[in-house]
C-alpha cells in the first residue's frame, strides 16, 4: 500500500510538490530558529559563568545578597581551607577563586601626573599559578589583542577600547585607586603586560584583569576572596547536577543567622538567568506550536483544493465499492508521506544553515553598544541532537491535521448522487 501510494506521489506531481514545500519551508524555519534560540540561551549561560558567576558559586550570605555591588566587606576569609574542601569532596568540578572590584585607573604622564584615567571594573583570578585552568576560563589568549599575557604579579591586562581611550600602550605605568576590604582607601602601581578584547560591549567598555595575590595585597584582603567559583570541565552547565551539588553543600552546615557563614548558588539562580532560561523554553515551545498551526491550516486549504480536484477519483473509488474510510485513511498515509519527506528536506537544510552560523557567526557588534548584560557580540547557532527530530514535530503533526481536517469531506459524499457526478 505504501509503495502505490508513493507511485502515485512521485507521477502526480501537483498532489505533492506544494506540500513537500510548503512542509520543508516550516520545517527548515523551525530547526533553524530552535538552534538559534539555543545558541543564544548557550552563549548567555557559557558567557555568564565564565566570566561572572561560575557553574557554581560560593560566597558569604551577605555578599550574595548585594552582589551586583561588589561587597569585597562581606567576602569570604581563609578561601585557602575551604577551596582545599571543595576540590577534596567535589574534585569533578575545577575551582577557583575570584575578586571583583572597581575603582579608578589613574594613567600618569613623564612627569608623573595624570594624563588620563577612568573608571574600572576589575577581575582577580588566578593568572600565575602553574597549571591554573583561570586563563583558559577566561579565554585570555584567545582575547589577547596587544602585548602578552601577565608574568608577574604587578603586570595586569586591560581591555583593548579602555587602553586605546586612555592612550595606554603595553608597557607602560597606570595606577589602581580603589579601596580596601575595611573601607579605606587602595593605591597600587601596575604594568600593562597587555589588552584584550572579549567581544563583549560590558567588558571592553573598561575592565581590568589581574593576578588574585596582587589584588589581596592591594585591597588588604590576605586569604580572603569575594567569591569562589565551580566550574564542570567539559563547559556544559548541568542545570541538575549544579542544584544537587549546592543542595548537599549548604544542608553540610548547620543552619544559622550568620551572614558570613559560606553558601553556594548555582548559575539558575544569579542575575536573573533563571527567569531568562525559562523564557527561552517557553519562546521555543510557542515558536514549534505556532509553526504547526500555521501549516496545519496551510496544508488543510492545500488538501482541501487537491480533494475538489480529484473529487472524480474519489467518486470513482467509492462508485467501485471502496469503503470512505479506506480512502480517508490512504489520503492520511499520502499526507504522512509529504510529510516525511518535506521534515526530511527542511530538517537537513535547516542544520546547514544552523551549522553555518555555528562555526561563523554573525557580528551583532552594533546592536550591543551600550548593553551591560555578559553576552558576546557574535551570535552563534547551537546545533544540537535534539535538533535533528525537532523538526519532525511541525513536519509530520502539521500534515496529519491538515489532511485529516480536509479529507472529513470525503464523509459527506453522497453515494447516490455518485452517478449523476460520474455522467457529468
Amino acid at each position: 500500500m505504501i509503495k502505490f501510494l508513493l507511485k502515485g506521489l512521485l507521477r502526480d506531481r501537483s498532489r505533492s510538490l506544494f506540500p513537500v514545500l510548503t512542509v520543508s519551508l516550516g520545517v527548515l524555519l523551525t530547526v533553524f530558529f530552535y538552534c538559534y534560540i539555543l545558541g543564544i540561551a548557550g552563549n548567555m549561560l557559557q558567557t555568564s559563568a565564565k566570566l561572572g558567576s561560575g557553574h557554581v558559586r560560593v560566597t558569604t550570605r551577605a555578599y550574595a545578597e548585594e552582589a551586583d555591588q561588589l561587597p569585597n566587606d562581606l567576602a569570604l576569609t581563609g578561601v585557602g581551607a575551604l577551596v582545599a574542601g571543595l576540590r577534596r569532596d567535589h574534585p569533578s568540578l575545577v575551582w577557583t577563586t575570584r575578586i571583583r572590584f572597581g575603582g579608578l585607573l589613574d594613567v600618569p604622564d613623564e612627569r608623573g601626573e595624570t594624563k588620563a584615567q577612568g573608571p574600572v571594573a576589575g577581575i582577580a583570578a588566578d593568572l600565575l599559578t602553574p597549571g591554573s585552568a583561570e586563563p583558559g576560563i577566561l579565554g585570555l589568549e584567545v582575547a589577547l589583542v596587544r602585548g602578552r599575557l601577565p608574568e608577574e604579579k604587578t603586570e595586569i591586562l586591560v581591555s583593548d577600547e579602555f587602553a586605546s581611550r586612555l592612550g595606554l600602550e603595553p608597557g607602560g605605568t597606570v595606577t589602581l585607586i580603589s579601596s580596601t576590604m575595611y573601607g579605606s582607601l587602595a593605591t597600587a602601581n601596575f604594568t600593562l603586560a597587555g589588552t584584550v578584547r572579549f567581544g563583549l560591549a560590558a567588558l571592553d567598555r573598561g575592565t581590568m584583569v589581574a593576578d588574585v595575590a596582587a589584588v589581596q595585597d592591594v585591597l588588604d584582603m590576605s586569604g580572603a576572596a569575594g567569591e569562589v567559583l565551580g566550574f564542570f570541565p567539559d563547559e556544559i552547565y548541568r542545570e541538575e547536577e549544579a542544584g544537587a551539588l549546592a543542595a548537599s553543600f549548604n544542608s553540610a552546615r548547620p543552619a544559622t543567622t550568620d551572614p558570613f557563614a559560606p553558601m553556594m548558588d548555582t548559575l539558575r539562580n544569579q542575575s536573573g538567568l533563571g527567569e531568562m532560561l525559562d523564557l527561552f523554553k517557553v519562546v521555543a515551545g510557542v515558536f514549534i506550536a505556532l509553526f504547526i498551526a500555521a501549516m496545519a491550516v496551510v496544508l488543510w486549504n492545500a488538501g482541501l483544493m487537491g480533494h475538489i480536484r480529484r473529487y472524480g477519483e474519489i467518486g470513482v473509488r467509492l462508485a467501485m465499492g471502496e469503503s470512505k474510510g479506506h480512502v480517508y485513511r490512504s489520503m492520511i498515509g499520502e499526507s504522512l508521506l509529504i510529510g516525511l519527506g518535506g521534515t526530511v528536506i527542511g530538517s537537513a537544510v535547516g542544520l546547514a544553515l544552523a551549522y553555518w552560523l555555528q562555526v561563523h557567526g554573525i557580528d551583532m557588534s552594533g546592536l550591543f553598544e551600550n548593553a551591560s548584560i555578559l553576552m558576546t557580540t557574535r551570535i552563534r547557532a547551537r546545533v544540537t541532537p535534539a535538533a535533528f527530530f525537532i523538526g519532525f514535530a511541525p513536519g509530520l503533526l502539521a500534515t496529519l491535521l491538515g489532511s485529516a481536517m480536509a479529507g472529513l469531506g470525503i464523509y459527506k459524499r453522497q453515494t447516490s448522487r455518485l452517478i449523476k457526478e460520474l455522467e457529468a
